[in-house]
């Protein structure tokens, strides 16, 4: 099943239940009762924009707070236009295992898939 998530009446953010589950086991290894996950955009790496992911105990007032399966999420407002669409993905493999993003607002991404850049936001590049 698939947690489809509206911010507003513009933004649709799809997280898996492969990609939920991992992200509760993980909240639950980090033993802190009111983590919250964070999912955010910021300029770097070489395409301008990279993915931020990562836990939280604040909401900040530029935040819009969601709830995925009881997974509080939180996004800020920055964020929102180029996460439009965004489906976050945990799959495994015999390597291990890893979170994966898909994000049709990309035109552009560097060889090594860690960052990107939009058609509206080229971020700030950096040398790789």
């Amino acid at each position: 099943m698939i947690v489809r998530i509206e911010l507003g009446v513009i933004i649709m953010l799809t997280i898996t239940d492969a990609a939920v589950n991992h992200i509760r086991e993980m909240m639950k290894a980090e033993g802190e009762d009111n983590l919250l996950l964070r999912v955010g955009v910021k300029g770097g790496g070489c395409s301008g924009l990279s993915y931020g992911m990562g836990f939280d105990t604040q909401k900040h007032e530029e935040d819009n707070q969601l709830d995925v399966n009881g997974l509080p999420v939180l996004i800020d407002k920055e964020s929102e236009p180029v996460l439009d669409g965004v489906v976050i993905d945990y799959k495994q493999n015999m390597m291990g295992g890893g979170f994966t993003i898909e994000n049709p607002n990309a035109i552009a991404s560097c060889g090594c898939g860690s960052s990107f850049r939009t058609a509206t936001n080229a971020g700030t590049p950096e040398d790789c």
